[in-house]
């Protein structure tokens, strides 16, 4: 299994930072310091911390943490129990992409070291979304910028989407649940900027991810 999941993954991993992929990158940064210097982050953040959105956007917390292992892990011992090469292939695919995304994300927080929000306005009265720790290691790699909950989610579901481009039930059950996680944690636990670069990262991930599994297994071609 862990041969399946590490397939050509330092490989896949650089490649999230070449050609259109880099000039991708660029954007969710671009973007992220308009959001950030335009005052959108902390009108989000001022117009979304409230007792209702709390309630449903705090189960993404733990549903973007959860879901990423039992998932690919899942498929993985499925398709090695059925003898199934497509579902050990997705599983593993699955989980590539959910690790990539985490280690994408955490080496832009080992940089940034951005202040995280807090989960209701009242505590804090002054904008602090403008608040990074350039550096090294200046703010843990668990909070700040991008969203790691957000980056999983849009890294899986890419490579999902790019496997079974053609399943249109798994598309649109896959994409819910990313933005989901995404607003969910943007209301919750990160700014709205940190959602959007985290989406943007992740897709990269899901698409190379998803690229190359669909290359090495011939079975997805008609997929």
């Amino acid at each position: 299994m862990l041969k399946d999941w590490g397939y050509k993954l330092f490989s896949n991993f650089t490649w999230c930072f070449k050609g259109v992929n880099l000039l991708w990158q660029l954007l969710a940064i671009v973007l992220t310091y308009f959001l950030v210097m335009s005052g959108f982050d902390w009108w989000y953040f001022q117009s979304t911390r409230s007792a209702l959105f709390l309630y449903l956007g705090f189960p993404a917390a733990l549903l973007g943490f959860l879901v990423p292992v039992i998932v690919p892990l899942g498929l993985s011992l499925w398709g090695r129990a059925r003898k199934s090469i497509s579902l050990r292939t997705v599983g593993a695919a699955l989980g590539q992409a959910a690790i990539m995304g985490w280690l994408l994300s955490s080496f832009y927080k080992f940089f940034t070291g951005r202040i995280q929000p807090e989960l209701v306005t009242h505590l804090v009265t002054n904008d602090i979304s403008r608040n990074f720790n350039f550096g090294f290691f200046r703010n843990g790699i668990f909070w700040g910028w991008p969203s790691s909950h957000t980056t999983v989610a849009f890294a899986m579901t890419a490579a999902l989407i790019t496997l079974y481009p053609r399943k249109r039930a798994w598309v649109i059950l896959a994409a819910a649940y990313a933005l989901y996680i995404g607003l969910g944690v943007s209301v919750t636990i990160h700014w709205f900027s940190d959602f959007a670069a985290g989406a943007i990262f992740g897709t990269i991930v899901g698409i190379v991810v998803g690229r190359r599994y669909r290359e090495r297994d011939h079975l997805f071609t008609a997929a």
